[in-house]
C-alpha cells in the first residue's frame, strides 16, 4: 500500500476508513471478464483501488487496471456504484474498510493481462456462466453479481 491510503493508515492503524475507490470490468471480444486471484485473500476480483489526492476517478481505474493487469483502457463506460454494508470489508491484515467505489466497464483495451505489481496471483478471462460467486472477492461480491444479471448468456 503506498500514497494516501498509507498515510492515512499511519494516523489511524487498522480502524474503519472510507475508502474512495475506482475500479474496472474489463471485458473481451468474447463476453468473458478478467479477474485476477488476489494475493490477499486469494479469492477472485476485477482491478480496482484507492482514488489518490486529487486524481481523477477514471485516470485512477485506467492506472490500476495497468498496474493489477497490465492492460491499458481505451474506453471506459460507468458501470455502477458499489457502496453500504456489501462493500464494507476488513483485509486478511485487519485494515478495515467502508468502500465507495465507482465501477467501470471497459471493453476497448490493449495489452496482455499479466500482474504487474503483486496484488494478483493469477489472471484469467471467466465466461459469465463459470463464475462461481462465493469464489468471488466479498466486497465485490454483489457488483459482479449486477453484471451477471445484466449481462446476456
Amino acid at each position: 500500500m503506498t500514497g494516501y491510503m498509507a498515510e492515512m493508515r499511519k494516523l489511524v492503524g487498522h480502524k474503519t476508513i472510507i475508502q474512495c475507490a475506482a475500479s474496472i470490468i474489463c471485458v473481451d471480444g468474447n463476453g468473458r471478464i478478467l479477474l485476477g486471484r488476489r494475493s490477499d485473500n486469494h479469492m477472485w476480483g476485477y482491478s480496482g483501488g484507492a482514488i489518490e489526492i486529487d486524481e481523477y476517478v477514471e485516470e485512477c481505474a485506467k492506472r490500476e487496471l495497468f498496474e493489477e493487469m497490465g492492460l491499458v483502457a481505451e474506453e471506459l463506460e460507468f458501470f455502477c456504484v458499489n457502496s453500504g454494508p456489501e462493500a464494507h470489508y476488513i483485509y486478511p491484515n485487519g485494515d478495515e474498510v467502508s468502500n465507495f467505489e465507482i465501477v467501470y466497464v471497459c471493453r476497448k483495451w490493449h495489452g496482455e493481462p499479466k500482474s504487474q505489481d503483486g496484488e494478483m496471483e493469477d489472471l484469467q478471462f471467466f465466461s459469465v456462466k463459470s463464475i462461481v460467486l462465493s469464489e468471488i472477492s466479498p466486497p465485490i461480491r454483489s457488483v459482479v453479481e449486477k453484471f451477471i444479471s445484466q449481462t446476456d448468456v
